[in-house]
């Protein structure tokens, strides 16, 4: 139960038509033994007045008063650029539903006058509510503050990473790929000229040795920023699909909306990365025989919905602290505004699904 304690330098805004009754409330504050300051006001324009200009700690109002009611008092307290003070309605007159309304819509406290005593317990218990609301909402918006630059951060070490990605893929492709194709070249300018068997021989391994480095060049370019990109983002992930059925021999469909779908270069390239580690975590974990892949465009949203047959993820796996490829997509996908839903039903497969709206795309 709560006790009421003294209120010390308090400044309190009593709305009140009656001076008898204002007389009365101040009578029992000072019963209580309180060192307080209470101004009688009676109407909104003194209110809005004494609100911006000065600090008030509990405004008290009856409910009926010259012209409006306490709720018409209470939107002016929340519409106030300050701080909003607890609000407490003080009143015989109100119904029992008025009281019920006041309560509902966010007032403190409600005391009858027929029970003064109770009202220095009531401006105690609604400073005391009103100080842990702040402190909550300084934390919930230190906590989104501290979320914000989160995301800002990933968003711009996102950034640095496909930057770095395209630069090693342009070295690679230019320089090592380049390289080994002019070796490969001269390789088989000696092997054309050579008499000797042994060194054709020598000359043929070393050729099929490069062209085995060719190819592994020319999948680390893939990986790190695919060329196809530039086609669209259809051409991509259906360039993926075909890949991954090849590689993996798991049958793989895709279908699309259109052939084309108008998107910024962020927001493929966040649709591709998605595609890409679902299908990778699709052939490291689902054990599954079918794979379909759908891209669609529909309400001004584009969609990737990558599903498998397998085994599906488990509420436990997904929760499980080191899994940062599926989180990291999550983080990728609101870099553009989107989300990722993974749903699963246990043994029967698991969808990956991003939506990420296409407005930002075309601003």
């Amino acid at each position: 139960m709560l006790t009421a304690q003294p209120l010390r330098r308090l400044r309190i805004l009593h709305i009140e038509p009656s001076a008898a009754d204002h007389a009365k409330a101040r009578a029992a504050l000072e019963l209580n033994g309180s060192d307080y300051a209470i101004e009688r006001i009676e109407t909104l324009a003194e209110l809005s007045d004494r609100l911006e200009r000065q600090v008030c700690d509990v405004v008290v109002a009856a409910y009926y008063a010259n012209g409006f009611t306490a709720m018409d008092a209470w939107d002016i307290v929340l519409g106030s650029s300050r701080v909003q003070p607890p609000f407490i309605v003080l009143s015989n007159s109100a119904s029992e539903s008025d009281a019920i309304d006041a309560i509902r819509r966010g007032v403190s406290d409600f005391v009858r006058k027929s029970a003064l005593p109770d009202l220095p317990r009531a401006i105690v218990r609604a400073i005391g509510a009103n100080q842990m609301r702040t402190v909550k909402e300084d934390s919930h918006a230190e906590l989104a503050g501290s979320m914000r630059r989160s995301s800002e951060l990933n968003e711009y070490l996102q950034a640095c990473l496909e930057e770095e990605r395209q630069s090693i893929a342009r070295e690679v492709h230019d320089d090592i790929g380049g390289s080994l194709a002019a070796v490969k070249f001269d390789l088989a300018w000696i092997g054309r000229r050579a008499k000797d068997p042994a060194i054709v021989e020598h000359v043929n391994g070393a050729i099929e040795t490069l062209q085995h480095a060719i190819d592994a060049s020319q999948r680390i370019v893939q990986d790190l920023r695919p060329p196809i990109l530039d086609q669209g983002i259809v051409a991509a992930v259906d360039w993926l699909a075909t890949a991954f059925e090849r590689r993996t021999g798991v049958k793989t469909s895709f279908t699309a909306t259109h052939e084309t779908i108008d998107a910024s270069d962020a927001v493929k390239l966040v649709a591709y990365r998605t595609a890409q580690e679902a299908l990778t975590n699709i052939a490291k974990h689902a054990e599954c025989s079918e794979v379909h892949i759908d891209l669609s465009d529909g309400e001004n949203v584009l969609t990737l919905e990558v599903t498998d047959n397998g085994r599906g993820l488990t509420r436990a796996e997904l929760d499980k602290p080191k899994t940062f490829g599926l989180k990291g997509l999550g983080e990728r996908a609101r870099t553009v505004d989107g989300w990722l839903d993974i749903s699963n039903q246990g043994g029967v497969g698991t969808s990956i699904i991003l939506s990420v709206p296409l407005e930002r795309a075309e601003t």
